[in-house]
C-alpha cells in the first residue's frame, strides 16, 4: 500500500473554515473517487479558556469550569460537521483532531507531527487595521509552517 501525503486543513465555526473545507473536499478529493492522492488531518485549535475570558479574581474559579464545558461542546459540533460535509462529499477517510492552543501554533505543530505536504486555510477577509491588531492565522502560517500552504478566499458575490 502506497503511503499518501497528508492535508491539514485548519476548521473552526466560522463560514470562511467551512467554504475552505467544502472547496478542498471539491477540489482535491471528490473528483478523484477512491484514488484520492490526500489523507485529510482536520485540525480545530481549541482556545484554552483562561485566554478567553482573560480576567483574574475570584470569580474566574467559577467561571472557568462553565468555559471549559462551552469550548468542548463546540469542538464536538465542529467535529460533528466536518464528518458530515465529507462524508457528503464521498471522503470516509478524515481525521479530526481537537488540539488545545492559539491556532498558530497549533496548525504549525500538527503540519510537524504528521509530515504534512500541505495546510490549508479558510481566508476571514479581515481589513488592514482588523489583521494588525489581531494577527493573521494565515500570514503566521505561511511564514512558519513546514509545508506548502493553501489560503483559499470565498469569493465576491457577483450580482
Amino acid at each position: 500500500m502506497s503511503m499518501k501525503q497528508i492535508m491539514v486543513i485548519a476548521v473552526d465555526d466560522s463560514a470562511p473554515s467551512m467554504y475552505a473545507l467544502e472547496w478542498t473536499l471539491d477540489h482535491f478529493f471528490t473528483p478523484f473517487g477512491s484514488l484520492q492522492p490526500f489523507q485529510l488531518i482536520a485540525v480545530h485549535a481549541r482556545p484554552v479558556p483562561i485566554s478567553v475570558i482573560q480576567l483574574a479574581g475570584p470569580a474566574t474559579a467559577e467561571i472557568i469550569p462553565m468555559m471549559e464545558i462551552d469550548l468542548k461542546k463546540a469542538a464536538g459540533r465542529i467535529t460533528e460537521k466536518v464528518k458530515e460535509l465529507c462524508k457528503k462529499k464521498s471522503v470516509n477517510e478524515v481525521n479530526v483532531e481537537v488540539m488545545e492552543g492559539d491556532p498558530r501554533d497549533v496548525l504549525c505543530e500538527a503540519v510537524d507531527k504528521h509530515h504534512a505536504t500541505m495546510l490549508v486555510l479558510g481566508s476571514h477577509g479581515y481589513g488592514i487595521v482588523k489583521r494588525a491588531v489581531l494577527g493573521s492565522v494565515s500570514d503566521y502560517c505561511a511564514h512558519h509552517a513546514h509545508c506548502s500552504v493553501m489560503i483559499v478566499k470565498k469569493p465576491k458575490n457577483k450580482e
